[in-house]
Order: structure tokens, then C-alpha cells, then sequence
């Protein structure tokens, strides 16, 4: 079985030279990471090596070998989606998970007032669907460890614009530290004629 020795070059770009020699050499930022197949016998006194994604995993050992099996299946893991519903029977019925993380970043499909049974909840009333809405999105993103503050992209979808920017100001309490990118706009109907709302989020949290 071939054996691989993974070694990292920390080196800012004017000094990439410092890993000339390496095979395979990939750059990430200030970090580099080079895959040798060279013998079992190196020793490195430093491993640093990214998972496949944008997941990093430090190690730190005195003496390693890697076969490129265990690579492949550390890889794989970083990779993997990892699922989320809030609400199964409703989600299952509608066809669509609430969320699904992989790596670092969250995709959360897009929320609306509605209570377990997948009801509508708070009709005509637009700025209590918008606290019902966020507060589902709070669900989904604790249930990763992340909050507001980790969102990247917002996209609000509302049957009265007119409304909504009646009562968007409440997004600063949502948003107290800074606001992520986002898309607003008005379309001709949900997935009921009850909903006035849906909101969907992507959220990033760096290591």
C-alpha cells in the first residue's frame, strides 16, 4: 500500500519558495499543504492538514505516517451533510430538510409562521409572522451552535412589501451587531395563501 507523509509550509505568498521541493503543493490563505509520497521513515515534528472543505484540523505529532485511505476517509468526513428538521412530519410531508451544514457553512430553507402541525399561524398579522419566522431560524441555527451574528446571507420572501417595510425596523434586534447580505422581494403567494413571509438564511462560522 502506497504511504503518504503530509507536511505543511506556513509561508506568506512572497515566500512560497520555502516550500519548493514539495509535491503537490496547494495554497489556502497563509497555509499551505503538501502530500509526499515519499518512504515511512521521515519524521516531521509538525502536522498541520486541512480536511476536504473549508473545515482545519491541527495535529500535532512527533512522528506519522498517512495512508491515502486514511486521507480519503478524513476527507470524506469534513464533506458529509449533516441534516436538520424542526419540525420531521411537516418537513417529510412538504418534502425538504430545514437545514443541512456542511463544513462550516449552514443552508437554512426558508421559514414561515406555522406552529408543529404545520398551521398557520398569526394571519394578517405581518410583523408577528416575522418574530415567528426568526424565532424558528434561532432554532435551527442553535441547534449548530451558531446565532444571528454568524449569518451571511438573508433572502425575505412577502406577499406585501408594503407591510414588511412597515415592520423591518424589528430586524435590528435580530441583527444588533451587523446585517449579512440579503435579497427582499415581493412575489404573488407561499405555500399557503395564509403566509405573508418566508425567510431563508445562510450562515458561516469560521474554526
Amino acid at each position: 500500500m502506497q504511504t503518504h507523509h503530509l507536511k505543511t509550509c506556513n509561508v506568506l505568498p512572497e515566500t512560497r519558495q520555502d516550500c519548493e521541493g514539495l509535491a503537490d503543493v496547494r495554497y489556502t490563505g497563509q497555509t499551505t499543504r503538501a502530500i509526499q509520497s515519499e518512504g515511512v521513515s521521515e519524521k516531521f515534528k509538525r502536522i498541520q492538514w486541512f480536511r476536504k472543505g473549508s473545515v482545519l484540523v491541527k495535529t500535532l505529532v512527533t512522528a506519522a505516517t498517512f495512508s491515502a485511505a486514511t486521507l480519503t476517509a478524513s476527507y470524506a468526513m469534513a464533506d458529509e451533510p449533516e441534516y436538520f428538521l424542526l419540525r420531521p412530519e411537516v418537513e417529510k410531508a412538504y418534502g425538504y430538510s430545514h437545514a443541512v451544514k456542511i463544513g462550516n457553512e449552514i443552508k437554512v430553507s426558508g421559514a414561515v409562521s406555522m406552529d408543529d402541525a404545520g398551521t398557520p399561524t398569526a394571519v394578517d398579522d405581518m410583523k408577528q409572522q416575522m418574530k415567528n419566522v426568526y424565532d424558528d431560524l434561532a432554532k435551527v441555527l442553535e441547534h449548530y451552535g451558531y446565532t444571528f451574528d454568524d449569518v451571511t446571507v438573508e433572502r425575505v420572501y412577502t406577499t406585501d412589501m408594503a407591510k414588511f417595510l412597515e415592520v423591518s425596523a424589528y430586524r435590528t434586534t435580530i441583527y444588533p451587531n451587523h446585517f449579512p447580505t440579503g435579497t427582499w422581494a415581493e412575489v404573488k403567494g407561499l405555500a399557503l395563501p395564509e403566509f405573508m413571509i418566508e425567510i431563508e438564511l445562510e450562515a458561516y462560522k469560521s474554526n
